[in-house]
């Protein structure tokens, strides 16, 4: 990943912080800020930056000021141009999307009605998750998905933080957009969680290709369906694969014409054996193929293997 993109994208995500974090942000050394992950705010302590060797203070110096609630409410209103009634729906599973794909989650004091969390109010914590591109990343990794001009069905494994939706969301570019031999095709994204496309006011603010349909924050048992009467998709993406619901909605995809693409975590190809919802999916033929994330030394690796 090119440094100055990274740093980039740092400095974006510092600039939706209210004033004063933004400048104790922006205080790190470009390397910091090039390899940070998210920026978190907690209420009564020092703001601190995740880096891959854990948090640090993002104040270095002696005494460092604390996070105040009134801080993670002028937040929230920044990230929502204070219309909060419009991102409810969101709010209400403790998180917002603001401009540039920066994810926001929120803890608080949860407001619950009919046993559903509807709101949350008195704010405590907030992390701002630095979410970043790869464009290209799937170049080499997607002709060997490819059969007779065919995509197969592919599930992409591996332990928690080595870019499993990096990579999907990638796949997705190339294949909506069409690369070399590769034709363009039709794909649609139940976006769950709001992160691969990451829209925000019916806009994506990840690049996921210019024939892609996506249904955002809807569970994918019921996106599925959805996607399938509405969108008319050639394939189909959902990020990490958690529930058996989410099968009987894919093996429906599958039988109606439509390849799958998504993520599971698993370390091993061993882990991913051992996983029931694996094994269903083998029995109802949903992928044929799988990609492994491996890393050793720092340095990420993409294993094509049959199912």
């Amino acid at each position: 990943m090119d440094e100055r993109y990274a740093v980039e994208r740092y400095e974006q995500a510092a600039a939706i912080l209210p004033v004063r974090w933004q400048r104790a942000a922006m205080h790190l050394p470009d390397w910091q800020k090039a390899q940070a992950e998210e920026l978190r705010l907690r209420v009564g302590q020092p703001m601190t930056v995740l880096l891959p060797e854990g948090e640090i203070f993002v104040q270095q110096e002696q005494p460092r000021t604390a996070v105040a609630q009134a801080d993670l409410e002028q937040l929230c209103d920044i990230v929502t141009g204070y219309s909060r009634y419009a991102v409810g729906d969101t709010l209400s599973h403790g998180y917002l999307t603001a401009t540039g794909g920066f994810r926001v989650g929120l803890c608080g004091s949860a407001v619950m009605h009919s046993g559903h969390m509807t709101n949350l109010r008195d704010f405590s914590s907030a992390t701002i998750r630095i979410s970043r591109e790869r464009i290209g990343l799937a170049e080499k990794v997607l002709p060997q998905l490819m059969t007779e001009g065919t995509f197969s069905g592919t599930l992409i494994y591996s332990p928690p933080g080595l870019g499993k939706t990096t990579l999907l969301r990638d796949m997705i570019r190339l294949l909506s957009d069409g690369s070399g031999q590769i034709p363009a095709r039709r794909v649609a994204v139940a976006d769950e969680r709001g992160e691969i496309a990451v829209m925000h006011q019916g806009r994506a603010q990840m690049a996921v290709g210019c024939h892609t349909d996506v249904l955002d924050g809807c569970p994918k048992a019921l996106a599925i369906p959805i996607l399938l009467r509405s969108a008319n998709p050639q394939i189909i993406a959902v990020d990490e694969i958690t529930q058996p619901e989410d099968l009987q909605a894919m093996a429906h995809a599958a039988n109606c014409g439509a390849s799958l693409l998504a993520t599971i975590h698993a370390g091993s190809r061993e882990e991913l054996e051992q996983k029931p919802l694996f094994a269903k999916l083998l029995e109802m033929k949903v992928f044929s193929a799988a990609v492994a994330i491996r890393c050793e030394n720092g340095v990420r690796s993409y294993e094509v293997h049959a199912l």
